[in-house]
């Protein structure tokens, strides 16, 4: 049967790059593997997809083919053996999504370095420590590296020991029967656990982890102006790093406390402040409070319920950012539910000077706008 193009089994052009080559494979690799696709063709779609690979993944052999196309190949010793080839040259590729074991990549970066953990803590702080800002004294609970054994997980005097399984390597292999013969198959050393060491003597002090369970206070400062979800960041107070790599960071998530009078909207306050039908209708000075304290309203005569009343700067201060919001009060006109006699008779004089027909009233434009928008 006459071989296909190599370059239409990978649907590739022929100028790809390695990457591309690699990059197709991989997508036909897992689409066709027989454990995957059931389809009675997909075995010899995926020895077709591997034969592709193998040349062109090659630059020798894919400038041989490049030129003088499947007979080119015949004079350098026709096709790779894969009743013998090994595959361990191919764990990244396959290792992902055939189980073949951890990557090069992996087993490369299994000793180097790597950053500790970040951990996550909630602050819960009342309305007017969100407003101006509070030092807080937070309890962190977290890792160290154990001071005695300084991480070998070693008692001291000792040392670890190689693993008598994977020699050190961390990584055991197993040669298996494939479609395409023996393949080698990498897997993480199930006695050391991929560490390559073996701890004949664990430290007391820790029990042979390597690290310690401790509890640290700090105190941290809150600047003004946060509110609810707002993280607060400390360098380096994280978990510590694994093979000498820098500890992780400490994010305090801040929860704020409702408040008895007031809301927040962004930077604004709001305050609902009740006022009487003389009040409303003579107008009056009232005092309200604000989170700096008492402070004076002039409400003037008419004031409908509703009414909103702005009082500048006193609002939370910009997060980040010079100034403050505002205080908006909103007004509601209470309308007594009980009157004494002499109330009574005022209310009735009042009423004869007023009318008692109630006036039908359009909608007022703001209404009407709602409506059009609907809401």
């Amino acid at each position: 049967m006459t071989k296909r193009d190599y370059y239409e089994v990978l649907g590739i052009p022929r100028n790809a790059s390695q990457e591309e080559v690699k990059s197709a494979f991989r997508r036909l690799a897992r689409k066709y593997h027989p454990d995957v696709n059931k389809d009675s063709d997909a075995e010899e779609r995926f020895k077709e997809i591997n034969e592709a690979f193998a040349v062109l993944s090659d630059d020798q052999r894919r400038t041989t083919y490049d030129r003088h196309g499947h007979a080119g190949l015949n004079g350098m010793g026709g096709m790779p053996d894969f009743s013998t080839f090994d595959f361990t040259d191919f764990t990244d590729l396959f290792g992902e999504f055939f189980g073949f074991g951890p990557s090069r990549r992996s087993r490369r970066s299994r000793h180097a370095p790597q950053r500790g953990a970040d951990l996550q803590y909630k602050l819960d702080l009342d309305f007017k420590e969100a407003v101006f800002g509070v030092e807080k004294e937070v309890e962190i609970n977290r890792d160290r590296i154990c001071p005695a054994c300084s991480g070998n997980r070693a008692e001291p005097g000792t040392s670890p020991i190689r693993c008598s399984t994977c020699g050190g390597g961390g990584e055991v292999r197993q040669a298996r029967q494939t479609l395409f013969g023996s393949m080698v198959q990498v897997t993480t050393c199930p006695n050391c656990n991929g560490s390559g060491e073996m701890i004949s003597t664990p430290c007391k002090s820790c029990a042979g982890r390597g690290r310690i369970r401790e509890t640290v206070r700090k105190v941290v400062s809150v600047p003004a102006g946060v509110d609810n979800g707002t993280q607060i960041r400390l360098a380096g107070e994280g978990q510590p790093g694994v093979n000498g790599g820098p500890s992780g960071n400490l994010y305090l998530v801040v929860k704020v406390l409702p408040h008895k009078y007031f809301r927040r909207r962004d930077d604004d306050i709001l305050l609902d402040l009740s006022i009487n039908v003389a009040q409303a209708a003579l107008g009056a000075e009232v005092e309200v409070p604000t989170v700096d304290g008492k402070a004076y309203l002039k409400i003037p005569k008419g004031t409908q319920s509703g009414k909103v009343f702005r009082m500048r700067s006193k609002g939370v201060p910009h997060l980040h950012s010079p100034g403050r919001g505002d205080q908006l009060v909103i007004v509601d006109v209470k309308v007594p539910e009980r009157l004494t006699p002499e109330q009574l008779e005022l209310f009735e004089k009042l009423a004869e000077s007023l009318g008692t027909e109630a006036q039908p009233q359009e909608p007022t434009f703001l209404e009407r706008l709602k409506e059009i928008l609907g809401g």
